[in-house]
């Protein structure tokens, strides 16, 4: 099981390396055990957390209440608590190329 996220029941636990500032608010791949994500927003007066909150709604068609940030609110390394999303978080990441 990959290290950067749980599972456990309906709840996904998320580790994540946020980079804010970006051209626009996407999953980069992993960085080291975390998932990567750029966000177009910046790292100012919460902003960055608002949008990160936002955007994995969206990824993961929940509503904002359903997300919670529950580690790293002033870091760039964060852990994200999602419940009840139909979306899986393998889904996230491109599927490994047949070489």
């Amino acid at each position: 099981m990959p290290e950067w996220f749980r599972r456990d029941g309906d709840v996904v636990t998320l580790t994540l390396h946020v980079q804010p500032g970006a051209k626009r608010s996407e999953i980069a791949g992993l960085h080291g055990t975390a998932l990567k994500l750029r966000l177009a927003a910046p790292p100012i007066e919460g902003k960055a957390n608002e949008a990160l909150l936002r955007f994995l709604s969206g990824v993961f068609a929940v509503p904002l209440r359903n997300i919670e940030l529950k580690q790293g609110a002033q870091s760039r390394h964060k852990v994200i608590r999602i419940t009840a999303s139909p979306i899986s978080p393998e889904a996230l990441l491109p599927a490994p190329s047949a070489k």
